[in-house]
């Protein structure tokens, strides 16, 4: 096992851009405002667990379904596409039920390990090593768990504004991955043909 510090840092950033806890403020005070309380400890470690798993197992899981990983990123860098889009247009490409409880299953899933952050996992799989990604992910739990607790005091200090501007921010960093992750996996598709 070889860490490395620019593979954490970049694999970090990208789950931060994706998972976008700093965006779900609002959501997350929505729902403290709703049920009263919120599990963060509980909630974290659930979606810690959940993305590492799927760290190690997505990519059995897709060979059973004879998909290659070069695919399966193509694939993630398009959902890249579209979550920057709405985080940069401030629009909702993708419908999601409203959660009707504060609990590990909003929360946890699919708010911090959605759709999105388990199809990035893959797609940096074939970009980065599993150790590195799996800091990484310890990294963006830990994160997680402070956004979480503080989210009342957070919104308070950023204001909508603030937050709009990290979310923006954000967007265009995500927006460059997935242009980067499409060009480099679009070529080794082409490549294995």
């Amino acid at each position: 096992m070889a860490f490395n510090l620019k593979e954490i840092f970049s694999a970090a950033m990208v789950l931060f851009a994706v998972i976008d806890i700093m965006g779900s403020i609002p959501l997350v005070i929505s729902l403290r405002q709703k049920v009263g309380h919120i599990e963060s400890g509980k909630a974290t470690i659930v979606a810690a667990c959940i993305m590492i798993v799927f760290l190690f197992l997505g990519e059995t899981l897709l060979e059973y379904l004879g998909v290659d990983v070069n695919s399966f990123a193509v694939a993630g860098a398009f959902v890249l596409f579209f979550l920057a889009l709405e985080m940069i247009l401030g629009i909702q490409l993708m419908k999601d039920e409203e959660p009707k409880a504060a609990s590990i299953v909003p929360i946890a899933f699919p708010l911090v390990a959605g759709a999105g952050t388990l199809t990035t996992l893959i797609a940096i799989r074939a970009e980065y090593a599993a150790e590195n990604i799996v800091v990484a992910i310890i990294l963006n739990s830990i994160l997680v768990y402070a956004v979480l607790k503080s989210a009342a005091f957070l919104e308070r200090k950023l204001g909508s504004s603030g937050i709009s501007i990290l979310r923006k921010v954000f967007g265009i960093i995500l927006l460059a991955i997935a242009v980067k992750l499409f060009s480099q996996n679009v070529m080794m598709l082409f490549a294995g043909s």
